[in-house]
Parts: C-alpha cells; sequence; structure tokens
C-alpha cells in the first residue's frame, strides 16, 4: 500500500454561482462531476473550490451549467472566479459548520464546539478543510444511518473517496478491526489523516490513493459516498475488493438515477439489498453473496 507523506498545497479558485431558479442539490451533483475540492451552499448561490492548478476550469463549470439550461432545470446563470489562498478556507468553514446529530447514536461536531454527550453516543470530531464530509450534507447523513444500521464489529472496512474520513472515523467508533481510507485528492488525504488523529484512533490508515491500487479483496464493508460518474466507474473495483457476504454501502446519487445504479451494481454480482432517502438523494445498500 502507499504510506502517508507531506504534500505542499498551493492557492486554490474559487467560483462563485448563482442561477435562475437556484436548486443547491441539483447544482452540486452536477459539479461534483468536475475534479473539485468542495462546495459551500447558501440561501441563493454556492461556491465551488479547485486547486490553482487542478484541469478544472471556467470553461468546464459554464459547459455544465450550459447543458443544464439546455435540459430547462435552469433559465440562466452567473459565475464570479477569484484565486484565495488555502487559509480562507478554513476561515469559511468555521463559520459554517454546526454540530449535527445524525442519528441519536451519531454525533458530528467541529473540535472548536463543545457539545454535551450523552449515554452511548458516538461523538466524531471533524474539521473539514478542503473535504467533502461534513455530516451536514444528506448523502453523508445517508451513508451514516445506513452503516449504523447493517454495520457489525471486529470487521474490515474499505472507504473509497474518504474526503474528511468521517465514515471511516465512524466505523472504526462503531466497532470495526481495521478501516482503509482511500483518496486522490492531495487535501483530502491530509485533511483525512488530521482527522483520524482529532478522534485519537489508530485502526484507520489513510492513504493518498485510488481503489485500483488496494490489493486485498477481503473487506467486509466497503463504503463510498461518490458521485454518478466515479460509482459507475468504479463499480468492478468495489466488488473485486468484497469478501463473500461483505456490505457495499453507496451514496451521491440522485432519486432519478436509483434504477440505474441499481442495475449497473446488481450486474456485477451484487444484491440489492436497502435503501434510504433523504430529500432527491439516496443511498443503496449490496450484499455480495457469491463468490
Amino acid at each position: 500500500m502507499l504510506k502517508n507523506k507531506k504534500v505542499n498545497m498551493k492557492k486554490y479558485n474559487e467560483y462563485k454561482i448563482s442561477t435562475e431558479p437556484f436548486n443547491g442539490e441539483i447544482l452540486s451533483s452536477v459539479l461534483w462531476q468536475l475534479e473539485i475540492l468542495g462546495i459551500n451552499e447558501y440561501k441563493d448561490y454556492l461556491t465551488v473550490f479547485t486547486q490553482n492548478n487542478s484541469n478544472v476550469s471556467l470553461k468546464n463549470i459554464i459547459a455544465l451549467l450550459d447543458k443544464l439550461k439546455k435540459e430547462k432545470l435552469i433559465t440562466k446563470y452567473k459565475i464570479e472566479e477569484n484565486i484565495l489562498p488555502n487559509k480562507n478556507w478554513n476561515e469559511e468553514w468555521e463559520k459554517k459548520v454546526n454540530i449535527v446529530e445524525v442519528s441519536d447514536k451519531i454525533v458530528i461536531k467541529p473540535s472548536f464546539k463543545d457539545y454535551n454527550k450523552s449515554k452511548n453516543q458516538i461523538i466524531i470530531t471533524i474539521d473539514p478543510k478542503m473535504s467533502f464530509g461534513t455530516g451536514e450534507h444528506a448523502t453523508t447523513k445517508i451513508v451514516l444511518q445506513l452503516l449504523e444500521k447493517h454495520f457489525h464489529a471486529n470487521t474490515k472496512v474499505l472507504d473509497v473517496g474518504s474526503g474528511t474520513a468521517i465514515l471511516s472515523i465512524a466505523a472504526s467508533k462503531l466497532g470495526a478491526k481495521e478501516v482503509v481510507a482511500i483518496d486522490n485528492d492531495e487535501w483530502c488525504f491530509l485533511n483525512g489523516i488530521e482527522n483520524v488523529e482529532k478522534n485519537n484512533l489508530t485502526n484507520i490508515t489513510v492513504l493518498h490513493s485510488t481503489i485500483e491500487n488496494i490489493k486485498e479483496d477481503d473487506f467486509d464493508f466497503v463504503l463510498a459516498n461518490i458521485n454518478k460518474s466515479v460509482l459507475t466507474k468504479i463499480k468492478k473495483d468495489i466488488y473485486k475488493r468484497c469478501k463473500n457476504n461483505a456490505t457495499v454501502i453507496i451514496s451521491g446519487i440522485l432519486d432519478k438515477d436509483e434504477e440505474e445504479i441499481k442495475r449497473q451494481f446488481t450486474h456485477t454480482g451484487l444484491t440489492a439489498l436497502d435503501k434510504k432517502q433523504i430529500d432527491e438523494w439516496i443511498g443503496l445498500v449490496f450484499k455480495k453473496t457469491n463468490c
């Protein structure tokens, strides 16, 4: 496996996007198809962040928004582009990130806010920087709730596209024996390491990697909260990393794409087991029932 390494971070681009009508969920789902670092959603606009030297450009974003216009999901849009230093991201998140009670059992909090823990609650400390996974987005809540419902202890877990490592931390605190968190983004990789350390966990390995580089094929759980295009691309890789009787939990899917995703994942050999929906977003649970 790849080892943890230090990475020198650079400046990043901020794109402020407003549309008429404004639908943050639809916009987010489309923009996550690009190699972006994060999204902040506000009342009538959102901001998208990318690394300054990434392949994402204003032209890419315009192409996606033009497609939404063509599909009559929006009538017009406006984009403002800025270059910002890294420190501004942290300041922005500290203003926005809240304590999130995902369920009666799971609570997510940033390190700079206090919370009075109740008996048997699991507290996950997350300081999100340029990483997806604060617990406030519907897809993160969906995966956490499905994980809590289907999880069993002393298991080996793979978290694909781990972002802040929130799902990995939850799995560890629910009783996983071993967790491997992978993300191909350098900032997410570093943020994941930082959050694992904040939660004083030693059974999580955070890797700057893609699923193709993971050689193990004996995971009991595979978690993937990623956009639809990436999920469909790596569906066979997910299947290959599962041991027999393993559970796969995926999200980042709009309800309109449910049947297509089910069809593609069941075609690999997985069996659909469960579903959860919050607003337009869904999460699906599959089981590997044959070798």
